[in-house]
């Protein structure tokens, strides 16, 4: 059950952030970060060394460590010496990346000395992240006016649905169906971990990984394996006594990956339960949160697992992903090290979504990563949630789920959980009672749009995945919320907004339209590749001009890259020159056939190809001209033979 003050977000070092005003209807239901995180601090942080480090050069750099098990270097001896203070090894996150911990210092004093050693490119705190809490399918908890024994689910999946004058922020799953369904489209959830028994998730899942590496945190016996199922996170009035706990929410289990899980993939059209967005796609668990939270190293590593890149001391994942989602995340800016994980990420071709945050400021990281799409939440019928975080850094919004005043909660975003308050009880569904609102619950909204854009073209990448989401989106309502609402402001320090109306520049494109998206993928056009030869047959020693300034976009979109290529022939000829601008100049070295291939990429990042064959004859190049022998040249020569033939006689 997803209890109603589950804390959203927060660096275990960040302190003071103001509280949500009472007036916030939201305000109960939702998950924002400890108020007492900073009490936390337990000097922890990820260092990066240099790659001619010498603390590199001990010979365990890439050893076996027995205290963490973990392959990569263990410098903490070395950094003691240099530093003079007492640090111990924590877990290695790459050869050159660990974990450093330290009693004597709170994490960002320690950040500061290590950043300053010659030894080291970058150093950051390890800080703490918590939740960010066709035909219509036969599943019974979509349709309205649903029966008077699930009276207290009110308007049931009505996010899914074709929008309407009371539904305004309603995405048109149906629309969206009748165009893809996700599959062949593997979507990780880095969250709590979660409940492979549900039946709406029952056969939904593949292998995944628990990366929680505190055992006090992982809430399940021991620290990092391969099985990511959610024991609970729940915490107690003791656990908060401790300094491993201290700050943070006594409450039950929120069983909030499987909550998050179901929104993204549950089963759907099969008579049971509820809808999905994307009900093809497979769901990948990585399990990177536990109770109050997790660290951003264990966060870090599930990423680069999840995208199929390799881990210290975990094996390649066999289920690669193409869209992350992260319902969480904490106030502060993006880090070094989570740019660099959001950046290799996005380079081995996975899209990254995130939650914005529930603190009515900034949002926070890392959603607030360049290369992330960061998701606000909106009301019904609109209007910014008030517990949504905000600002330049937000891609787009979708519904999270708003309660009203009456009794129960009225828009609730409906989804798999279960009933245990500790430990796991019955599989069962979030409702108006047992809600669940939040831009934990937006994020996968977005995620499995994504998934869906992807099952219909797989070529697409990272930035034309969110191009394609944002140009489609629809406009932000300007009535409709609540009386005397304002237009929403750009967010300053810890100033909080409640219910306001969304500007592009505040809830960032527009309001998701999951079945504009698709038929904005379906619709593209590639753009034109074309390019001319200087000359089509040349001898050896000659240079040609290739000019592909003649390519263009479609449908409103620029060429903005080129890229030269030999694709056969790649001996015969090379390039003099830079292979990336509009022309080209290829020089001609030996006879034969050469293909040369222009490859260009538009500013939606969709790219086409084309290709041409140069042909290099077998003459000797001469002065300018070139070309072969004339026949005087050949009398004479032969001539001269035959005079020498004669004389050596």
């Amino acid at each position: 059950m997803l209890k109603r003050n589950m804390l959203l977000a927060a660096l275990s070092l960040i302190a003071g952030l103001a509280v949500v005003p009472a007036g916030a209807t939201e305000a109960p239901q939702i998950h924002r970060q400890p108020a007492g995180a900073a009490a936390a601090d337990s000097g922890r942080v990820i260092v990066k060394f240099r790659s001619n480090a010498s603390v590199l050069s001990t010979g365990r750099a890439s050893a076996q460590s027995a205290s963490t098990g973990t392959a990569g270097v263990q410098a903490a001896g070395r950094m003691s010496a240099r530093l003079g203070i007492t640090l111990t090894d924590g877990r290695a996150l790459g050869v050159r990346t660990q974990v450093l911990k330290s009693s004597s210092l709170g994490s960002a004093a320690l950040a500061k000395r290590l950043a300053q050693d010659s030894e080291v490119e970058w150093a950051v705190v390890d800080g703490r992240r918590f939740i960010s809490s066709a035909t219509a399918p036969s599943d019974p908890l979509f349709p309205d006016n649903l029966s008077a024994s699930l009276s207290n689910l009110t308007a049931g999946q009505w996010y899914l649905r074709a929008p309407t004058s009371t539904y305004v922020s309603a995405i048109n799953g149906p629309g969206a169906w009748a165009q893809a369904t996700g599959s062949n489209v593997v979507v990780a959830v880095l969250d709590t971990g979660i409940r492979p028994e549900h039946p709406d998730l029952a056969g939904k899942i593949v292998a995944g990984y628990d990366f929680v590496s505190d055992t006090a945190v992982a809430n399940d016996g021991d620290g990092r394996d391969s099985d990511p199922t959610d024991p609970g996170d729940w915490i107690t009035d003791a656990d908060a006594a401790t300094s491993a706990f201290s700050g943070c929410t006594v409450e039950g289990s929120s069983w909030h990956g499987t909550q998050v899980a179901g929104i993204i993939g549950a089963a759907s059209d099969n008579g049971l339960g509820m809808a999905s967005v994307a009900p093809g796609v497979s769901i990948l668990p990585v399990r990177v949160l536990g109770k109050c939270g997790g660290y951003d190293s264990d966060i870090i590593d599930g990423m680069r697992w999840a995208a199929g890149l390799s881990v210290p001391g975990v094996a390649t994942n066999a289920h690669p992903a193409k869209v992350l989602n992260m319902s969480l995340g904490a106030t502060g800016t993006c880090s070094t090290a989570y740019q660099e994980a959001v950046s290799e990420v996005t380079a081995a071709g996975a899209v990254v979504v995130a939650a914005a945050g529930n603190e009515s400021v900034a949002a926070g990281a890392p959603a607030n990563c360049p290369g992330v799409i960061a998701v606000g939440a909106v009301r019904h019928v609109g209007s910014k949630a008030g517990y949504s975080s905000l600002g330049s850094a937000v891609s787009i919004s979708a519904p999270g789920g708003n309660c009203g005043s009456g009794a129960l909660c009225a828009y609730s975003i409906l989804s798999t959980t279960n009933d245990g308050t500790t430990t796991a009880g019955n599989d069962t569904y979030s409702d108006g009672t047992n809600d669940a609102i939040g831009t934990s619950f937006a994020s996968p909204m977005v995620a499995g749009t994504a998934a869906l854009m992807l099952s219909l073209d797989g070529s697409l990448t990272p930035a034309s995945v969110k191009s394609l989401l944002q140009s489609s989106a629809r406009a932000f309502p300007t009535t409709g919320g609540s009386s005397g609402i304002a237009t929403c402001q750009a967010p300053s320090g810890s100033t909080l907004q409640d219910e306001c109306y969304c500007t592009t520049s505040t809830c960032g494109a527009g309001m998701l339209d999951a079945s504009a998206a698709l038929t904005a993928v379906a619709a593209l056009t590639p753009p034109t590749a074309s390019f001319t030869l200087s000359a089509a047959s040349v001898a050896p020693g000659t240079s040609v001009t290739l000019d592909g300034s003649g390519s263009s976009g479609q449908n409103g979109a620029s060429v903005v890259s080129y890229s030269w290529a030999l694709t056969s022939g790649s001996s015969l000829a090379s390039f003099s020159g830079s292979t990336t601008d509009s022309t080209a100049t290829l020089v001609a070295n030996a006879a034969g056939s050469v293909t040369v291939t222009l490859t260009v990429t538009d500013s939606r990042g969709i790219s086409s190809s084309v290709s041409q064959t140069l042909t290099v004859t077998g003459g000797q190049s001469s002065g300018g001209g070139g070309g072969p022998l004339g026949l005087w040249w050949q009398g004479g020569l032969l001539a001269l033979g035959l005079l020498l033939r004669r004389r050596s006689a």
